[in-house]
């Protein structure tokens, strides 16, 4: 490597003394290759990465490739001159190039384009890896991904299919009546989901910040100003380990919706779903990780306590108390962590991660969460134990939207979080705090509104068939080198 960069810095000095700028700003009018492929014959003017060269006497064929395309350039000594020819010599895999020509398809079929002059427009000083052998460690990977997003096309397509999926989104909440607005990632209390902030400072005025874990309380605020439809897509930011599944740095999409129910969400979900795997897709039949999920509505809806009750033989409210739930658990031969685990919430939420998450492959709500993990939901009427929501699962358990009908009772929903602030005290720690702020909006009305949250990166794994979330995350967090 150092030999070869040593190498090309000659070549940049040669070019230098030359008269030749390596890195000119001005780029002329051309066509994306993609389109000149399109042609079969006239001048066009082309500008890429050279992928390769190949030197025979006095003639020189090239691959240049854009984001679209790639074409075949060719070069002869009597076509552009023997000092332009020359200078060929001083170009590498990798530089920048502008070039300008004809077209024509050669005695193999291929089409080219025969070169009358061209232009450096970036040397580079490093040699790209091998395509086959330079880049496979996946750690180094996501460390370059300049480099991965060069020389492998399926981490490219990755990001352009999560791209498509905010685009088709927006356009699905757009055209049903919803609005896009923005909340504070910057926040002086952190709330809205069951996780660990992020800690920082604002020196100016000397107070303790929290990255947001979720917009979920500011976007009720907008609809106590009377927004009744509004939504945002953003990043949320949680102070947990890393996984296959988890990013502490993610985006999410969360709306809010006056006047409407879970129920009607379970609907509305079906709707959005379908639709976008439809339009990302081309069919509501895919393949993940070697299994077959159709999102062919209606999906399955089934209760989140019966379900690990059929898997584990645990009726969880027949154990209201941690140490009892604790006892049936071990007696149940289900091995958990309980150096982390102290509270019952959490011994039922790693009891369902344990024994049912993984299960479910095809879509499935699941409904019917005890209120206890589900603090700013609203409670059944018959059963103030259970809340009025539901959970989206698919994909042998990736949890993709979590949804429910929102507590609008200021009262009620103040003795939730002060709960919530006790189970905190016996490590409980993704418990919410009490936002004095957010409950003095809802004393002046929250009408009755239903809130819906989906990980963005998790619809990308499944629609582009990835087991790890940092596959479709541009630069996801690693930890640092020493």
């Amino acid at each position: 490597m150092a030999e070869e960069q040593q190498t090309r810095l000659e070549k940049l000095e040669t070019l230098k003394k030359a008269g030749i700028n390596p890195y000119p700003s001005g780029v002329a009018i051309h066509r994306e290759i993609a389109e000149i492929r399109k042609l079969k014959e006239g001048e066009v003017t082309a500008v890429g990465k050279i992928i390769s060269l190949r030197s025979h006497g006095k003639s020189t064929f090239l691959d240049l490739k854009d984001e679209f395309g790639q074409i075949q350039i060719y070069f002869k000594i009597d076509e552009i001159g023997e000092e332009n020819y020359k200078n060929l010599d001083l170009l590498d895999a990798g530089d920048y190039l502008e070039v300008t020509g004809t077209l024509f398809t050669t005695h193999m079929g291929e089409l080219t384009v025969l070169g009358k002059t061209y232009k450096l427009l970036s040397k580079t000083l490093l040699p790209l890896p091998d395509k086959w052998y330079g880049l496979k460690d996946t750690e180094i990977r996501y460390r370059k991904r300049f480099l991965d997003l060069i020389i492998n096309e399926k981490a490219k397509e990755n990001l352009m299919t999560r791209s498509k999926i905010i685009t088709a989104l927006r356009s699905f909440m757009d055209s049903h009546g919803f609005m896009e607005l923005e909340t504070p990632i910057l926040q002086p209390l952190h709330g809205g989901a069951a996780a660990k902030p992020f800690k920082t400072q604002y020196n100016i005025l000397d107070q303790e910040m929290y990255l947001r874990i979720a917009p979920e309380l500011y976007l009720k605020r907008l609809v106590v100003g009377g927004f009744e439809k509004v939504y945002e897509i953003g990043k949320n930011f949680r102070n947990e380990g890393l996984s296959h599944m988890h990013n502490p740095e993610f985006t999410m999409m969360e709306f809010y919706w006056a006047y409407q129910n879970y129920v009607g969400l379970m609907e509305f979900t079906e709707e959005l779903i379908s639709h976008l795997v439809q339009e990302i897709k081309g069919s509501l039949k895919i393949e993940y990780q070697g299994q077959e999920i159709d999102f062919n509505p209606p999906f399955k809806r089934i209760s989140f306590s019966g379900l690990i009750k059929e898997d584990s033989g645990i009726d969880i409210y027949a154990y209201p108390e941690f140490e009892d739930l604790k006892k049936e658990v071990e007696a149940k031969n289900i091995e958990l962590n309980f150096k982390e685990i102290t509270t019952w919430p959490k011994l039922v939420d790693e009891l369902y991660k344990k024994m049912v998450r993984p299960k479910i492959i095809q879509p499935t709500f699941l409904i019917d969460y005890p209120i206890v993990l589900k603090p700013l939901a609203k409670a059944k009427a018959d059963n103030p134990e259970i809340a009025e929501n539901f959970q989206f699962v698919v994909g042998g358990g990736i949890e993709l939207i979590n949804a429910y009908n929102e507590q609008n009772d200021p009262v009620q929903q103040e003795k939730m979080l002060r709960d919530q602030m006790e189970l905190k005290k016996k490590g409980y720690e993704e418990g919410e705090n009490v936002d004095e702020n957010f409950i003095e909006a809802l004393k002046y009305g929250l009408p009755p509104t239903a809130g819906w949250g989906m990980g963005i990166e998790r619809l990308a794994m499944i629609l582009t068939d990835q087991y790890s979330i940092k596959e479709v995350i541009p630069f996801p967090t690693l930890k640092n080198l020493k």
